[in-house]
């Protein structure tokens, strides 16, 4: 197998660099935490830590070599001396796109953007191989990152781009350079930096910025930003537009979804062509966006029948509707984590899967909340607005934390009301404790709302996972 980037190779892309000796990495990265052996490891200045500090320990721990900008004590290993390590970065992954010859799909939106990407990778890599972004890398770093790890025989590369104020989706989308572009939504989300919903769908329209020729532009067609979206599309070049949705306007239409707890059976109309399929991960939402995943499948011309039939393997991740079913006491309780982000419309998407999901006989509906952020003058409106939802998802009793949820408490009848604290650290002991052999519990809030500690919390609360 050939080193994904040999020194030459790297020397050409950064033409200003001065390189100490030959090598050959086999990965890229920014975290000294995650290097690996053979890795290419960028010292990145941030706004609290500098990469070159991590330098010495980042070769120690086998790094082929280390990108940075000025001098470094205790540097035992090779050196690429570039003026600027971000700008080095960003052209290493351009020039990745260039000698690239996959095909390529951007994968943005308010809602779903990285389930969906997840959805595009087990399908394309079940029949080429593909390379995407990992985890939520879709920022400024993240995705030049993504695309300087694309492998030379990559034939697909999936790509996340995401955004939480004006003008950062543009540049990320011309490094990526997509064949296909899909906005699986658009909603309040980051509202407190954009402004408006109008506002966001023009952010969002930019991911067609700099795509190929040719390209196809997948849009969610049950979206009330639908034509504006795809005005923005035109605007940058694409001539071919595919909506996706339930209505019969759509060229991918969901036309039904039988939903359970652990996924859904689910029928669809791609272009006219009928296709039945298992989706691993529960929820309509998810659903929704397997049609839009297979719409970007279709344009990037590989099988989309073959691409349907591995869905049933995709689940949800941890953070973003992972289900985990738990021992607890005589019995055990489920455990939905969504506890990675929130903003109105992933919340009310989870309450609708928490209806659905049916405790063991004697227990109970439980639901976590934290805040959710970046909303702006109206955050505690949004808040105060999921109390028709959380009535609707059956939840015997409601535990919320932080400022903005108090809005949503005033909202909850006295017989559903758990605990309001005002941070989750404070509120890990109410959930805990409150559980009974049975129940499902549901956690879920914004990144900065910390409720990972929660889950963690009810995991530790309980007997380990069940059946092992």
């Amino acid at each position: 197998m050939s080193a994904l980037w040999t020194s030459d190779e790297v020397q050409a892309a950064l033409a200003a660099a001065s390189i100490t000796a030959p090598f050959e990495a086999e990965g890229v990265t920014f975290d000294s935490r995650a290097v690996g052996k053979g890795d290419l490891f960028f010292a990145l200045s941030g706004e609290t830590t500098d990469g070159h500090g991590f330098v010495a320990d980042a070769l120690s721990r086998g790094a082929a070599a280390a990108v940075v900008s000025r001098d470094v004590d205790g540097a035992q290993g090779t050196l690429v001396r570039v003026p600027d390590t971000m700008k080095a970065l960003v052209d290493l992954g351009r020039a990745a796109r260039r000698r690239s010859e996959a095909r390529i799909a951007s994968v943005t939106g308010s809602v779903g953007k990285t389930s969906t990407k997840d959805a595009l990778l087990a399908m394309l890599s079940a029949q080429a191989p593909t390379c995407a972004s990992v985890a939520s890398y879709n920022n400024h770093v993240g995705v030049p990152v993504s695309l300087a790890r694309l492998t030379v025989d990559a034939r697909f590369g999936v790509f996340e781009i995401g955004m939480n104020h004006p003008g950062e989706i543009e540049p990320l989308a011309r490094q990526v350079a997509a064949h296909v572009g899909v906005v699986t939504n658009v909603g309040p989300v980051h509202i407190g930096h954009m402004g408006s919903e109008e506002a966001i769908a023009d952010e969002k329209g930019c991911l067609f910025a700099g795509m190929a020729d040719g390209a196809v532009a997948v849009l969610n067609r049950d979206d009330r930003h639908y034509e504006r979206l795809a005005g923005r599309a035109r605007h940058f070049g694409v001539s071919r537009i595919v909506g996706f949705g339930r209505g019969e306007a759509a060229e991918a239409r969901l036309v039904s979804c039988s939903l359970q707890d652990s996924g859904s059976d689910v029928a669809a109309l791609i272009h006219g062509h009928r296709i039945e399929y298992r989706l691993g991960a529960a929820g309509e939402h998810w659903a929704l966006n397997s049609v839009a995943a297979l719409a970007v499948v279709e344009a990037l011309g590989a099988d989309v029948v073959k691409a349907a039939a591995t869905l049933a393997g995709v689940k949800a991740s941890p953070g973003r509707g992972a289900r985990r079913t738990l021992k607890f006491g005589a019995g055990t309780i489920e455990l939905l984590d969504e506890s990675y982000n929130a903003n109105p419309v992933s919340v009310r998407a989870m309450l609708a899967v928490l209806s659905r999901t049916k405790p063991q006989a004697g227990g109970r509906r439980v639901l976590a909340l934290g805040d959710m952020r970046e909303l702006g003058e109206g955050a505690d409106a949004y808040h105060a607005g999921l109390a028709d939802a959380v009535a609707a998802s059956g939840a015997a009793q409601v535990f919320l934390c932080g400022p903005h949820m108090e809005a949503l408490w005033q909202r909850l009848p006295p017989s559903q009301r758990g605990a309001h604290r005002p941070d989750s650290a404070a509120l890990v002991g109410d959930v805990a404790g409150a559980l009974e052999a049975g129940d499902v519990v549901a956690v879920k809030g914004s990144l900065g709302s910390k409720m990972k500690i929660v889950v963690d919390a009810v995991v530790a609360a309980s007997g380990g996972e069940a059946g092992r």
